[in-house]
């Protein structure tokens, strides 16, 4: 069986980050929060850890987040993520960007493990409060009882108790419609950090850090991130686009779907594209399976194929409108991620991302 306090202790030491932070993972090693069945693969059986020991701790002290129920503690035919502990890495730039200090009283949305609780409890200390709220009764049970007596109040809901407002808001669920009601629990020019993206189906869900100006939160994005939805969000069963239907080629994309995926701009090419489902996928191509990156919007498709060749089809051009925002992110010199902000009006369902790097702005409308 592998040590696994020197494992927790290496883990802290990869940590890119404060020396508060990284104190405060010290104090609540990981393994004490992970169930002893998680879910390593998305199809099969759970992992028990008396089953396979040395995994289960692999598991727990690699640098990925470790599923800890799987279709709401239903079954399936795959084992679709409902519960987890977020990657570590990632648990520590979230808190970074909502400048958790001493004193503070913060609101977690997405209790899980009870592991960034922890984390946050011993970062606001005595004079703080940790109040953490989880739709899952099971979960929030099992987490009340792993941070009894670290002061953290966990509370089983959807939505934050009515009447409290916070210091910093930390959500570990994505939204596209980000809920009314975190912003109005948030005190006047106070961080709300959470995992946001334009489409309900999009798996690439990262990270924004607001601050509450007035009814609206403004802010940055500040990594990339791929989190469970939040569960009154999920997008339900969505078909693959284009299957079916009967393609015609465009002009050819200006590089592969390989170097496309592989070129670090997927998220900021969904950004820039409003009302349009933006993924990869495995499709047949010469003889073999390709890695391809598709898109959806209403009846409209494309594919773009491993050698730049577009196929698609509907009333609108797909393949041209990601050529067309590619070329303007090539030109702008590929800006990173932080370049893009975030203006959102949860009340109108109104939400515009805007590049310094590019002098551009996109306005996705989500129904409220």
């Amino acid at each position: 069986m592998k040590d696994l306090d020197a494992l927790h202790t290496a883990l802290v030491e990869r940590l890119d980050t404060d020396d508060p932070i990284r104190l405060a993972f010290a104090a609540h090693p990981r393994h004490r929060f992970i169930p002893d069945m998680v879910w390593p693969d998305a199809t099969g059986l759970p992992l028990y850890r008396t089953a396979d020991p040395d995994r289960w701790a692999r598991l727990v002290y690699g640098s990925d987040a470790v599923t800890t129920q799987a279709n709401d503690g239903g079954g399936g035919p795959r084992n679709e993520p409902s519960s987890s502990s977020s990657a570590p890495q990632v648990m520590a730039d979230m808190i970074a960007a909502a400048g958790i200090s001493e004193g503070m009283r913060v609101l977690e949305v997405g209790t899980g493990t009870g592991w960034n609780a922890a984390i946050l409890a011993t970062l606001v200390g005595q004079k703080g409060a940790v109040t953490s709220i989880e739709i899952d009764p099971g979960v929030a049970a099992l987490a009340r009882e792993r941070l009894e007596g670290l002061g953290v109040h966990v509370r089983t809901a959807a939505v934050p108790p009515a009447g409290q407002a916070y210091d910093a808001v930390i959500a570990t669920c994505a939204a596209t419609q980000i809920p009314a009601e975190l912003l109005a629990a948030a005190e006047q020019g106070a961080p709300l950090v959470l995992p946001w993206s334009p489409h309900p189906a999009a798996r690439s869900t990262p990270v924004v850090a607001l601050r509450k100006d007035a009814q609206k939160g403004v802010g940055t994005f500040v990594r990339e991130a791929a989190f469970m939805r939040d569960r009154t969000q999920r997008p339900g069963s969505l078909p693959f686009p284009g299957l079916g239907q009967r393609p015609t080629h465009s002009a050819d994309f200006p590089v592969g779907s390989v170097e496309l995926i592989g070129s670090g701009m997927m998220t900021q090419l969904m950004l820039m594209l409003p009302g349009v489902r933006l993924g990869t996928g495995v499709r047949p191509f010469q003889g073999g399976h390709g890695r391809i990156v598709w898109m959806g919007a209403g009846q409209a498709w494309a594919y773009i194929w491993p050698d730049g060749t577009v196929t698609g089809g509907g009333e609108r051009p797909l393949g041209d409108t990601l050529a067309q925002a590619y070329r303007q992110l090539q030109d702008a010199g590929l800006p990173e991620l932080e370049s893009f902000f975030l203006e959102a009006d949860p009340g109108r369902g109104s939400y515009r991302v805007t590049c310094s790097a590019m002098g551009q702005e996109w306005d996705h409308h989500v129904l409220p």
